[in-house]
């Protein structure tokens, strides 16, 4: 088993701040893959389980590292820039719960060229240093999806 990049540390905190600093140098790359999922694999539990909203354009459950490495593709495709502007973490997992994450978002739909801020909440379970599960809570799935679609 690979440790991740941050070393040997379970802290769910490190784990989610490397984690997120990899994720934002992919989907600030030049697009749907033109990134390699190589830096974000090792934050990431060989079985872990992302559940989107199917209302988004990358909506679905999403499993294993090749479900994880498709859905960063998929959501590369639909934003031309999506930038974590402020975080706050609400839950930090330190009783064995999972962290709790405010992200304040501002982002670019690749198909209109049309831009929206908006607040993602993410539950996310860290279990021994890596992501186990993660629930993504949007304010308006309409307002996203709307945006991003062509008339």
């Amino acid at each position: 088993m690979t440790t991740p990049p941050t070393g040997a540390t379970t802290d769910p905190l490190t784990v989610l701040t490397g984690m997120y600093a990899a994720e934002a140098r992919y989907l600030a790359s030049a697009g749907p893959g033109a990134a390699s999922f190589a830096p974000l694999a090792p934050f990431f539990s060989p079985d872990v389980v992302l559940h989107q909203a199917d209302a988004l354009p990358y909506g679905g459950t999403w499993r294993g590292h090749e479900g994880m490495q498709r859905f960063f593709a998929a959501m590369s495709g639909v934003w031309e820039s999506f930038d974590m502007v402020e975080q706050e973490f609400l839950a930090t997992g330190e009783t064995g719960g999972p962290v709790v994450v405010l992200t304040q978002i501002r982002a670019r739909a690749r198909a209109t060229g049309r831009e929206l801020a908006f607040p993602i909440l993410q539950t996310i379970t860290v279990t021994d240093g890596r992501i186990a599960e993660v629930r993504p809570f949007y304010w308006d799935t309409a307002a996203v999806a709307d945006l991003t679609r062509l008339p």
